[in-house]
């Protein structure tokens, strides 16, 4: 009985023993594999804001850090210095949240001016264009936003009617907002009544805006950013406003002159005085469709 306790504990040191040594290894095997990845994978550090900035927010060394960040994928325009990107009187032109790399094209230049052109990718433009409270979706476009442009014009022809003959077409599609009036930040919702909205458009997108203006009412409407979607484009007359066919004539003068009397057949004749009518009793002959009047005389 003795003897059969002391193999069955020996027996257990074994496997604690064996047990021990499997858990180390793998534990080894895992720093060892970290120390490769690392090693593999070399860390830079770049300049990351330390706590979050909002439009026009003032850059510097109270606001900002070094972070370890993958060497292989640093964004491009990255800071590798707290001075370097904290240089005098440079502004956030959009919303960065903490831990993320501040970049050239989210802040501004030296001289501080949070510039509307510090935003714009190359090659496009930016345009401004009049809008009203309904033209600008009651005030709810918000820079950031994404509308359609529609224009509504005069159908173009000689016989069309200036109060009726309408047409509304989709110019641009998808047209990113830039800012509405003077307000550029990215971060505003609450809903605001504009009177100019400046888009983001290509050199054409901006040619037929201009010409737009000129010939009709532009307006915008909105849609969800993340629809990249175009639609298969149709201009809209008014005709397509309703299935029905109904159609009211032109109505008469009521100024107008009355038609012309009725004239005696005996009085008709072109060119001949009126023949008076006799005083006494008369009889009407026909002759075919002519009416002749005689008078009758009266007997003694």
């Amino acid at each position: 009985m003795q003897q059969r306790n002391v193999i069955i504990a020996g027996v257990a040191i074994l496997l604690g023993l064996l047990a021990v040594f499997v858990v180390n290894a793998y534990f080894s095997g895992m720093e060892k594999r970290q120390e490769r990845e690392a090693e593999q994978q070399q860390l830079a550090k770049v300049v990351v804001a330390s706590q979050e900035l909002s439009f026009g927010t003032p850059i510097g060394p109270q606001n900002l850090k070094l972070a370890n960040w993958p060497a292989s994928s640093i964004p491009a325009g990255a800071f590798t210095s707290v001075e370097e990107a904290s240089r005098s009187g440079a502004v956030a032109l959009r919303s960065i949240v903490p831990g993320e790399p501040v970049l050239r094209s989210k802040i501004s230049g030296a001289d501080g001016r949070a510039t509307l052109s510090a935003n714009l990718p190359t090659g496009k433009l930016a345009y401004s264009i009049p809008v009203t409270e309904v033209a600008g979706v009651a005030g709810f476009v918000r820079p950031g936003d994404r509308v359609d442009v529609i224009l509504t014009r005069q159908i173009p022809g000689k016989g069309a009617e200036a109060a009726t003959d309408k047409m509304a077409d989709v110019i641009l599609e998808g047209v990113p907002v830039l800012a509405v009036d003077q307000t550029l930040n990215e971060q505003a919702t609450a809903a605001a009544v504009a009177k100019t909205a400046t888009l983001e458009v290509d050199s054409f997108g901006a040619q037929k805006l201009a010409l737009g203006i000129q010939l009709g009412t532009l307006s915008l409407a909105l849609r969800n950013v993340a629809d990249q979607a175009t639609g298969v484009r149709s201009t809209v007359i008014p005709r397509n406003l309703s299935a029905s066919n109904y159609f009211i004539p032109e109505r008469p003068n009521a100024s107008a002159a009355p038609p012309p009397a009725f004239r005696s057949p005996t009085l008709a004749a072109a060119g001949k005085p009126a023949m008076l009518r006799p005083a006494g009793p008369t009889m009407t002959v026909y002759r075919g469709s002519q009416p002749s009047e005689y008078e009758v005389k009266r007997g003694r």
